[in-house]
């Protein structure tokens, strides 16, 4: 009588592996065992041997488990980031590779594909995944445009309505067609109170630069448009509200400086200004928020009403010292800030004012700049800006009443042909002496011509 034929399975061999038994011989495919407590039996062993399916979940070891672990991980990692589709997305790149390594070697033995029909039949399974997270996956969100480049832009969707310019209210920008460059990984803002800078700051996005071309300075309009239509150029009205001490050219309406004072707000230094046109300079008016710098986040997307309103809004301008402005150019807060550190507080929440307002963006070099210096200032508040009324200062006129005649000159006192040089010209003119006249009289060097007038001791 024969003996019995063990059923086909996995039986532990005296090595600690488990080896296959496929009913008639043994197999060549060998895997640890986990146990590593069996004893070896051989073909004509009587002891029932356990199920298959058990014996090989057992036999999986450190790679088998390794294996199966990832496509498990790699799936929950896709559902958190993109819902359904993301899990069988993620699922199916896990075993498009299992399966092209399935082909190439021949076998993947922790996945049980022994062959390169089992790699195929993998392939077709990613496939059919892909199939399923296409399927599953949730629409496009509007607005999002793709274009060339290393970045893409969330970008609003366009505004019908062009913003309107009043002597009370600012345009609102509004949004055109023009592609703008694709979102860079969010940098992170730290919290603010509401109504400060800081939390502002969490509003704009974080993206990179889009290209300088396109930007001319008449992208933004006539330099100093009356776009509050108060009969004076943004300029003129600037300089009302920043000077000190300003006289204003008569008949303007009381909108034409002439002259003041100005505490300049990024160097700390006061400053006369004159105008004339060698003196005006000393004295200049900053887009705090430059064009070009403007143009490159955002700026390129507004219509040319909202151009212009960018460019003259008040809440975007400062009277600064002109040397210094100069120096700035078009940088932003990561590549210049004023040199007085007092005033970075002000400086950089006056730009995220402006950004906010305009729905422009920031570079994560830029939103670090400016996180650092209001993580000094957190209760920094967002600035406003309102139309500057005319008038203020003192007039000056515009022709200037003539200086009075000199009156005929009294007779020179009969004592002497020269004063005794009395050292002062009242103590002259106390004595009968005076007035003297410049190059024509000697005495008119001895006392001080205060008013320049050729005339002393008058």
């Amino acid at each position: 009588m024969s003996e019995p034929v063990p059923p086909a399975g996995w039986y532990p061999t005296p090595e600690g592996n488990q080896r296959y038994w496929d009913g008639t011989q043994w197999t060549p495919h060998v895997v640890p065992d986990p146990s590593a407590a069996g004893t070896w039996q051989p073909a004509g062993a009587s002891t029932e041997p356990s199920s298959p399916w058990v014996l090989g979940i057992l036999s999986l070891g450190a790679s088998g488990w390794l294996g199966w672990g990832g496509l498990v991980l790699t799936a929950l990692l896709g559902a958190a980031s993109s819902g359904v589709g993301g899990f069988f997305g993620m699922a199916a790149i896990y075993v498009l590779v299992v399966a092209i390594i399935a082909l190439v070697r021949g076998r993947v033995d922790w996945a049980q594909l022994r062959g390169r029909a089992g790699g195929g039949v993998a392939l077709g399974a990613a496939f059919a995944l892909f199939a399923i997270a296409g399927a599953t996956a949730g629409p496009m969100q509007p607005g999002l445009l793709a274009v060339s480049g290393d970045s893409s832009s969330e970008i609003p969707a366009p505004s019908s309505t062009s913003p309107a310019t009043s002597a009370t209210t600012t345009p609102s920008p509004a949004t055109s067609t023009t592609t703008a460059p694709s979102p860079t990984t969010s940098t992170s803002s730290p919290q603010g109170a509401k109504g400060t800078a800081l939390a502002a700051l969490a509003q704009l996005p974080v993206k990179g630069r889009a290209p300088k071309s396109g930007y001319t300075r008449a992208q933004f309009g006539q330099a100093w448009a009356d776009t509050d239509r108060n009969g004076c150029d943004t300029r003129n009205d600037i300089l009302r509200r920043d000077l000190k001490g300003f006289t204003l050219k008569a008949g303007t309406n009381g909108c034409l400086v002439t002259s003041g004072t100005l505490l300049d707000p990024y160097t700390g230094k006061r400053i006369t200004f004159v105008r004339g046109q060698s003196t005006s300079t000393a004295v200049q008016i900053d887009h705090v928020v430059a064009l070009s710098d403007a143009w490159q986040k955002g700026a390129q997307q507004l219509d040319p009403a909202a151009q212009t309103a960018l460019a003259n809004d008040p809440l975007n301008l400062l009277a600064v010292d002109g040397p210094t402005n100069e120096a700035k150019g078009d940088g932003d807060a990561a590549t210049w800030l004023p040199p007085s550190k007092s005033s970075g507080c002000a400086y950089v929440a006056r730009q995220v004012a402006v950004k906010v307002k305009y729905r422009l963006w920031v570079t994560a070099a830029e939103h670090d700049a400016i996180a650092r210096i209001l993580g000094a200032c957190p209760n920094q508040k967002l600035p406003t800006a309102k139309a500057v009324p005319l008038g203020g200062g003192t007039i000056k006129p515009a022709n200037p009443a003539p200086k009075p005649t000199t009156s005929p000159r009294p007779p020179q006192p009969p004592t002497a042909a020269l004063d005794p040089q009395f050292g002062t010209c009242k103590a002259a003119k106390a004595a009968g002496y005076g007035p003297y006249y410049a190059g024509k009289d000697a005495e008119y060097d001895w006392y001080r011509d205060a008013d320049s007038d050729g005339l002393v001791c008058e």
